[in-house]
């Protein structure tokens, strides 16, 4: 349990063979000549113990660190020791790690207070700090915490010059911050306590006695108000504070706030140079105001108004001379270079930390995408382990989990190390937000639209019926948040709001739209709605209590990459003012492209774009794929024999997931010109008409048509009902039914070429998995994946059936039909495949695959990196 070291204590006792322990002390137990009475408490330099001096029969206090000493710090040590005053805690001896002071009793003030007793107090501090700097001594860490008042009033100002040689690893000592040091005591280093330290410290400058100035201003400030005057959400919050935020002086006694102003001087130079002139600034008006109190009641007097005329003409004074403006905060904008042989995974946003310290992306290296995080302060990123093919990370409000998505899991993983912990079941996302309340808000696959999930895990419980809602994003109140979606009565993207604690009909009914865009949205302090609008990133003024925007958008940044919703906008930003986004990497975002079985290239399709969906007509000779055109997607088609390239759709909305007729002559798909989504088709021909097939109220898309022409197998969603299911239209009579009804998410059917079995993807195991089952009945069910899978795909003879691992891998599974018994073989691994978010791949007759394949970003394609951004808004 203990240790043994050799003691080098200033007061003779070297050589002695005490045993110095590195952990908490028992009563009755040795620290060189000391006994230990008992624990007083947890201090800024490790433990506090009462013990006795047997030498000279007194009781002490000793400090116990988590170090050991240097020899440099023991010659400091000697001249704090020569400090002789009355109001300083004096210091005995030093120990290997230890040190012996004077046993102060009596309790750290506490505001507020009246000005006469604040007074007193800040007199024998003043005092104290005078004595020191006058020996070169400067403090560094003055807080209340470090100041004792004895039962007679005596003030005793504790640890005098030993902040800079306080162990990294302290403990936190109740409501006190904990003092802050890195390395030395050299320029470039930091120490302190967040909410006492002057600006210089906190930029990690060579600091003086000067900033005993300043904190004896925040410390003055708190004796008189009972308030901390630089505070925050957390550690990043109170030092920008203490850098950027003027001090607002108001709470205080007009007679201290000349002296508060000077001390607490955010340029140094402009600072009050010596701690004994305070009362310069102070005493005179003070006498005043004590003298008129004193005054008789019937007696006018001209003393309040001749001290008024003092008093506004040393404001006028003081105005001209020290309220000079502070130095303009400016944008600082710099570029993240990946690390080499790392790019950036297209398809999936940035996350800044809401500390704005940190940033997460996918990116791949050598085939394999994961996430990787760069500290902002570090020359490179580092990939976190046990995250292959993840996507979309969003952090935790203490900036140290961070969430992510694979293989239909939401997961999370401490960035500090640790292995990635499951939360909750979650398919196909379009992305989530973590609030303050430990709720984390989520979208689910195709038609599930909102849901909600504790962070420590559980199940998803809805809240929204929006199938096509993204991005959500909470606000500050960890209630609200921002998402981007569509509804029934608008069929246009748009911004809404939705609230985490209300029920899916509370939401459908309460429901606000804040603007039309189908960028996904962000908010940002002070109080900001971030959005891209044709690239160039926007901030809207906006009021997060009142959920409405105040103002006009203006432009932040331009060229900020674009992908295909669920995706949308590649940026991200933090609580404190820095903004991350990419940029010159995803306006192309997929490519179609031949591949054969081994995965090599036999060639591309037509130029890239933002293309998600792929279907090769019956006989092979046309590909049709859907493009974003603008804001909106449209159906093309590209003949294979003549490499021509046309349009098939043309609005009005969107217009997506083409599939084929049986008989090569119509394409089914799905618009969105008066929903969400609804089942159209159109035969090829110049003249022919968009027709309407299935218009209900549901959202819905086309997945497959049978070679005989009866049936279009939809994915679809009931609202209120069960989650998203696999439905067929009968091209007869155009009235749907549902083939698949569970209270599991089902999706992705494609039939045989028999028709007589539907392959599709299911969540009921727990992660999404391929299934076969017969058709139109559906009896007879097989398991096919093993290890996860979607997007399901015959091949056109019917003997084998291919899938996307839980990996991103495509694999081909034998299968054996016999009558009414299907049987399947073993998955064979064929390659890697890089799908866009709703991408689907198609196999033609004579084996090849056609992939919309996401095409790799350029590996000098780096994030930016802007701070204080909002300094930059015109």
């Amino acid at each position: 349990m203990q240790r043994t070291t050799v003691c080098r204590s200033m007061s003779g006792c070297a050589g002695c063979d005490r045993i110095v322990p590195n952990m908490a002390l028992e009563a009755g137990s040795k620290l060189g000549p000391y006994e230990i009475v008992d624990l007083l408490g947890k201090g800024g330099m490790g433990e506090v113990y009462r013990a006795r001096d047997p030498r000279l029969n007194r009781d002490v206090a000793v400090k116990v660190s988590h170090q050991q000493f240097s020899e440099r710090f023991e010659r400091e040590a000697k001249v704090v020791a020569s400090l002789n005053h009355p109001n300083i805690c004096h210091l005995y001896d030093v120990g290997p790690n230890y040190l012996v002071m004077e046993l102060v009793e009596g309790e750290a003030p506490h505001g507020p207070m009246p000005l006469d007793a604040a007074m007193k107090l800040a007199r024998q501090i003043v005092d104290a700090l005078d004595a020191a700097h006058e020996k070169g001594v400067t403090h560094r860490d003055l807080k209340p915490a470090n100041i004792k008042v004895r039962p007679d009033g005596t003030v005793k100002v504790l640890d005098f010059g030993l902040a800079k040689v306080v162990d990294q690893n302290r403990e936190r000592s109740g409501s006190e911050a904990p003092t802050l040091t890195i390395g030395a005591t050299q320029p470039g280093t930091m120490l302190g306590t967040p909410a006492y330290m002057a600006p210089e410290q906190v930029r990690a400058k060579d600091i003086d006695k000067r900033a005993d100035i300043w904190a004896f201003g925040v410390v003055f400030y708190e004796l008189l108000t009972g308030e901390r005057l630089f505070q925050g959400d957390d550690l990043t919050d109170v030092l920008a504070s203490v850098v950027k935020e003027q001090p607002d002086f108001n709470k205080a006694p007009v007679e201290v706030q000349r002296l508060l102003r000077r001390c607490l001087e955010k340029d140094r130079t402009k600072r009050l140079r010596d701690i004994g002139d305070v009362w310069e600034l102070l005493e005179g008006q003070v006498e005043n105001r004590l003298q008129v109190e004193n005054l008789p009641h019937n007696k006018p007097s001209k003393i309040p108004w001749v001290a008024a005329g003092v008093a506004a003409a040393a404001a006028v004074g003081l105005g001209v001379l020290y309220f000079q403006p502070a130095p303009p905060v400016r944008v600082v904008k710099t570029t993240a270079m990946l690390p080499e042989g790392v790019t950036l995974a297209p398809g999936t946003p940035p996350a800044v930390s809401p500390d704005g310290r940190r940033v997460a992306f996918a990116a791949t290296k050598s085939g394999v995408r994961s996430l990787w995080v760069r500290d902002l302060d570090a020359l490179e990123a580092r990939m976190l382990p046990g995250t292959d093919t993840a996507t979309r990370p969003f952090w935790a409000p203490d900036s140290r989990w961070v969430a992510f998505f694979v293989s239909g899991k939401l997961k999370k993983i401490d960035v500090t190390g640790g292995p990635a912990l499951g939360i909750a079941d979650v398919t196909g996302s379009g992305g989530g937000t973590w609030g303050s309340k430990e709720v984390i808000a989520v979208t689910a696959a195709q038609g599930i639209g909102m849901a909600r999930v504790p962070a420590a895990g559980g199940t998803l419980t809805k809240v929204l019926d929006a199938p096509l809602s993204r991005a959500p994003w909470f606000l500050p109140d960890g209630r609200h948040f921002l998402y981007t979606g569509t509804t029934k009565e608008d069929a246009e993207a748009a911004i809404y709001i939705g609230d985490i604690e209300a029920t899916e009909e509370q939401n459908a009914k309460s429901r606000k739209m804040i603007l039309h865009t189908e960028s996904n949205a962000a908010y940002a302090e002070p109080g900001y709605l971030m959005f891209v609008r044709e690239r160039t990133l926007m901030a809207q003024p906006f009021d997060a209590s009142k959920l409405a925007t105040t103002g006009d958008a203006v432009p932040v940044a331009e060229q900020v990459d674009f992908t295909t919703p669920p995706t949308g906008a590649q940026f991200s930003v933090s609580r404190n003012g820095v903004l991350v986004y990419s940029s010159g990497g995803a306006s192309a975002n997929s490519q179609l492209t031949w591949f054969d079985r081994s995965g090599k290239s036999l060639g591309t399709v037509g130029p890239p774009g933002d293309i998600q969906w792929a279907a090769i007509s019956p006989d092979g000779s046309t590909v049709a794929f859907d493009r974003r055109n603008g804001s909106e997607f449209d159906i093309w088609l590209h003949d294979l024999v003549r490499g021509a390239e046309s349009r098939f759709t043309f609005g009005p909305k969107g217009n997506s997931f083409p599939a084929w007729s049986g008989d090569g002559t119509h394409i089914a798909f799905s618009s969105s010109r008066t929903s969400a989504g609804d089942i159209y088709q159109r035969a090829l021909g110049g003249t022919a008409m968009d027709e309407p097939l299935d218009t209900d109220e549901l959202t819905k898309r086309p997945t497959d048509w049978s070679r005989d022409g009866k049936y279009i197998l939809e994915e679809s969603n009931a609202a209120g009902q069960t989650r998203n299911d696999v439905w067929m239209l009968p091209t007869s009579d155009k009235k749907p039914v549902r083939v698949l009804n569970s209270e599991f998410v089902e999706g992705e059917g494609r039939l045989s070429p028999d028709g007589h079995w539907l392959a599709y993807r299911s969540n009921e195991s727990g992660r999404n998995e391929i299934y076969v089952v017969s058709f139109p009945t559906p009896t007879a069910k097989s398991k096919v994946s093993t290890s996860g899978g979607t997007w399901p795909v015959w091949s056109r003879d019917g003997r084998e059936l291919f899938y996307k691992g839980g990996d991103d891998k495509l694999r081909a599974v034998k299968v054996r039909i016999v009558g009414d018994k299907f049987d399947a073989g073993l998955p064979e691994e064929l390659f890697g495949i890089r799908l866009p978010s709703n991408g689907r791949y198609d196999v033609s007759k004579d084996g090849r695959f056609l992939v919309p394949m996401q095409v790799e970003q350029a590996a000098v394609v780096p994030l930016t990196i802007v701070q204080n951004w909002q300094a930059g808004l015109k």
